[in-house]
């Protein structure tokens, strides 16, 4: 094993952590602006290649579906196999995929593509976050690292939507996939010679029954959520496969509690301060992907906004991360975690109660402007310091599995939340007192989710205050958002 702190090489590595930042914050950009660069360019992708109305919906679905499903697996080989090993894989995978992708001549190909794009994601994306929680140790280099990281991913969530409409309506929707290729390769050429290998220091085993059971769990889960936003809950493609993953779950607990070598160890879930963080990544990223969803709809149904056009109203969202993400380090090492991420939950949340009161008649700059603004910089507050928190206490060992777990949150959370509050806003626009005007249907059904999502946001604001006492966490975690390795895992 080659550890990242002990290896005779420490200073090189040390002068070498500032470029290699900057090209897993760039392939982290570009995993997460492929969940929903798609979305504006599917009426040039069903025309060109001949898409039903079903099979268009898997062009983003597949991408979930593997990304959300798969991320547990993977986490883990990354601890076991090395991190940068999987880290590699995925990202050529990823953009091998991405040529397939760009290429596709049919419908199948298409969906099959962005299904290994998903899991070369799934790979890239928890051994990313694990090399770079290893690569900076110290608890105040470790919060600024994070709070790069997340705003850079926060920031391809936005940028995937300007990137989308420009590359679809100057060129075509093909490019989408095709601007992946640089980064991919020069990833696969730069990171090795920046960052060397690390892997768990015991030998072990993939927990295969574990692997089965928890990743079958996730694919049945995610599948399901994806189905229950299509079709509703009531249609057994959604509540059957749910169902399936509870009692995978269920399986997946008791195989975990009684082998050697777990895939999960209970005892990594059983760390309070790290459970509470994961918890909450999985409520605020319920609120945020449902708002992006539900803002983007509106802007073109009910505000008459073109694709291009929508897609550059997100510009500013973007400012707004970055100045949270220049303000999280900095909270997070004065404050501690704790209140960083109250405050931060709960700036958000004022953002989504301004953007629930847009109304047709609002201009940009009156109406849709000061939420987004107030949004996007409690996103970017947030973001890192759950990272902080939800990986307090990750060593060697379990680095990787601890990524995967935060990814799952999030991809699991956005599943739910879009599920769940877009089939709310969907009933509130089809009352009888609203079917009369169309887009006061839509405006209704719009605010009432935001209205929705904003509550979940100050239960997990609630939940982090109660929670995240002093009485249980060590007095590092408190003043300098981070714990030493030793604290807080058990094995």
């Amino acid at each position: 094993m080659t550890s990242l702190s002990t290896t005779a090489g420490t200073e090189a590595v040390g002068r070498r952590r500032g470029p290699a930042l900057v090209v897993l914050c760039f392939v982290q950009f570009m995993l997460v602006l492929d969940d929903n660069v798609v979305s504006v360019a599917l009426p040039s992708m069903r025309d060109d290649l001949g898409f039903g109305s079903a099979g268009l919906a898997w062009v983003v679905n597949a991408y979930f579906l593997a990304f959300g499903g798969l991320l547990l697996l993977f986490g883990r080989m990354a601890d076991l196999l090395g991190r940068r090993r999987v880290f590699l894989t995925g990202v050529a995978l990823f953009g091998a995929a991405s040529l397939v992708c760009g290429l596709a001549q049919e419908p199948w190909q298409l969906v099959t593509g962005r299904f290994v794009q998903g899991a070369g994601a799934a790979m890239a994306g928890p051994a990313s976050l694990a090399l770079i929680t290893l690569l900076f140790p110290a608890p105040g280099e470790r919060a600024r690292a994070f709070a790069i990281w997340g705003g850079i991913a926060a920031l391809g969530g936005t940028a995937g939507l300007v990137v989308s409409g420009a590359l679809t309506g100057l060129a075509s929707w093909r490019w989408i996939f095709l601007i992946n290729l640089p980064v991919a390769l020069a990833a696969v050429v730069l990171l090795p010679r920046l960052v060397p290998e690390s892997r768990a220091g015991r030998a072990a085993r993939l927990d295969v029954p574990g692997a089965v059971l928890g990743t079958g769990a996730l694919v049945a889960l995610v599948y399901g959520l994806l189905r229950a936003g299509e079709s509703g809950w009531g249609d057994m493609t959604a509540s059957g496969p749910v169902a399936v993953a509870v009692l995978l779950a269920v399986a997946f607990v008791a195989v975990e509690a009684r082998t050697t070598a777990p895939l999960v160890p209970l005892s990594f879930l059983a760390v309070r301060f790290r459970a509470v963080a994961n918890g909450a990544t999985l409520l605020f990223s319920a609120a945020m992907y449902a708002m992006a969803f539900l803002l983007m709809v509106h802007l073109q149904t009910v505000l008459d906004y073109r694709p291009l056009t929508a897609g550059l109203a997100y510009l500013p969202y973007g400012a707004g991360i970055l100045t949270g993400m220049w303000l999280s380090s900095r909270a997070v090492t004065r404050l501690g975690v704790r209140p960083a991420l109250v405050m931060s939950f709960l700036i958000t949340t004022g953002g989504l109660l301004l953007l629930s009161g847009v109304s047709p008649s609002d201009g940009y700059a009156s109406g849709v402007l000061p939420g987004m603004l107030v949004t996007s910089l409690g996103c970017g507050l947030c973001l890192p310091a759950l990272t902080v928190a939800a990986l307090t206490g990750t060593t060697e060992e379990d680095a990787g599995l601890g990524s995967a777990v935060l990814s799952s949150g999030q991809q699991v959370g956005g599943a739910v939340g879009v599920a769940v509050l877009v089939a709310l806003a969907t009933r509130r626009g089809d009352a009888p007192t609203a079917r009369a005007d169309p887009l006061h249907a839509a405006t209704e059904g719009f605010s009432f989710a935001l209205t929705v999502a904003a509550a979940v946001l100050v239960l997990g604001a609630v939940l982090l205050a109660v929670l995240l006492g002093k009485g249980h966490r060590p007095k590092d975690v408190l003043d300098a958002g981070e714990v030493p390795a030793d604290h807080g895992h058990r094995t």
